[in-house]
């Protein structure tokens, strides 16, 4: 009969033993341009793992909830801490808990997800353990954090199709051509400019600005706002939502709660 290792069976044993932590992780989008192509790109900032488990992946964003702060709180601070920025949008995904996702004890993580406009996301602070990627390539990542992105673009693509998202990722003044570019880096796919233009210039709370983006070689194009009278109005929309309990994406199993 194969016998367990004392040390094994010990380290086992603590591990149960113990209570599981509650950490926030922060999964921050922003656009940013293609290196081959120039276009904009949906990106996001990983944190290399410097310790054990996982020493030497990338990660989310992300840390341990002090007494001191709010859920909401902890996942701005994520996002300030990682880049140097606020969000321009910040809301909560889903609690993961899963009995195996950290060998070392048991953590559940409650995600939020968080938007910066692009013209933040040109100043955010990068450094030897804080990079940006583009959120379609990732590589393998700590834990069950590809998973996690894989859900929260989900969401994001989902909230493209049904309100007004998309500003959030652009500045206060923008134009109809860089609607359209956020639309076919999050959607991943090439929308007809005409059509676009056209249905979305009938959209209520597109409003026409006197201004015009300047520095091309042609016509300048005119500059337009975003009105619309709900929440997204607020430059910094902060979204306190429960968590959720509906599936995940098609083809997906939904996070274990």
């Amino acid at each position: 009969m194969e016998r367990v290792p004392l040390v094994a069976a010990a380290n086992v044993s603590e591990r149960l033993a113990q209570p599981p932590a509650l950490a926030i992780s922060t999964v921050i989008f922003a656009l940013r341009p293609s290196v081959s192509s120039g276009r904009p790109t949906l990106w996001l900032p990983l944190v290399k793992r410097i310790r054990e488990p996982f020493k030497g992946l990338w990660a989310l964003p992300g840390g341990p909830l002090t007494q001191a702060e709010s859920l909401l709180d902890a996942a701005a601070r994520n996002l300030q801490d990682t880049t140097g920025l606020a969000p321009s949008y910040l809301e909560q995904l889903y609690a993961f808990g899963g009995l195996h996702r950290s060998p070392s004890q048991r953590v559940v993580s409650i995600v939020y997800w968080a938007l910066v406009q692009s013209t933040e996301a040109e100043q955010a602070e990068e450094s030897e353990n804080v990079q940006w990627f583009r959120a379609d390539g990732l590589q393998e990542l700590a834990f069950d954090h590809n998973e996690i992105v894989k859900y929260a673009l989900w969401r994001l693509r989902n909230k493209m199709e049904y309100g007004p998202i998309a500003y959030h990722l652009l500045g206060e003044k923008f134009t109809l051509a860089q609607v359209r570019e956020v639309y076919e880096a999050v959607l991943n796919r090439s929308v007809d400019p005409a059509n676009f233009r056209r249905q979305l210039k009938q959209t209520a709370g597109i409003e026409p600005t006197d201004e015009f983006l300047q520095g091309g070689k042609h016509r300048p194009p005119r500059l337009y706002r975003y009105s619309g009278t709900n929440n997204h109005l607020v430059k910094t929309h902060l979204l306190e939502q429960p968590l959720l309990e509906r599936a995940g994406p098609p083809g997906h199993p939904p996070p274990t709660l």
